[in-house]
């Protein structure tokens, strides 16, 4: 996980995000890390579905979409029928390149941000923990907000 930051601060260090210097060129690297991810933040999201959810959860990915202010989003959702009824946000692994950031970030619905370096297969695999935490960070906060009853493992006689 640490060289993943540092390599995030190299990154700002030299004014480059990978090899990548325009920002047309670190979009095309964007949209190839949230395709690397796609399996990985499946898989954390499927982990705490089975967990906290007993298998009631559906992960839905958005595929990259550009915001109105010309960033880039990807997301993957994790929507049950607890939290649908209840109104309150999904849990959520985001990635986003903000239209005045110099390189993209992962974050969650309720947490903040952390670097997104994805540049191969074994980058994207190395991001499971990091995936897991904001995911499991998102539970937390909803829970927070609304009610330990929006976890089917905390309800269950």
């Amino acid at each position: 996980m640490n060289e993943a930051l540092l390599r995030h601060f190299r990154d700002l260090r030299d004014g480059i995000h990978g090899e990548a210097v325009s920002r047309e060129d670190k979009e095309r690297l964007f949209v190839t890390a949230t395709e690397l991810l796609d399996p990985v933040a499946r898989r954390a999201l499927s982990e705490l579905d089975a967990d906290l959810l007993l298998g009631t959860g559906s992960v839905v990915a958005s595929g990259v979409t550009r915001s109105r202010e010309g960033g880039l989003n990807a997301m993957w959702s994790l929507t049950w029928p607890e939290q649908r009824a209840s109104h309150v946000q999904p849990i959520a692994v985001v990635a986003h390149y903000g239209c005045d950031f110099h390189h993209p970030h992962l974050r969650g619905n309720t947490v903040g941000d952390w670097p997104l370096n994805v540049f191969t297969p074994a980058d994207a695999e190395a991001q499971l923990d990091t995936l897991r935490v904001i995911a499991a960070a998102d539970a937390h906060n909803l829970v927070f907000q609304e009610t330990y009853a929006l976890m089917p493992a905390l309800t269950v006689a």
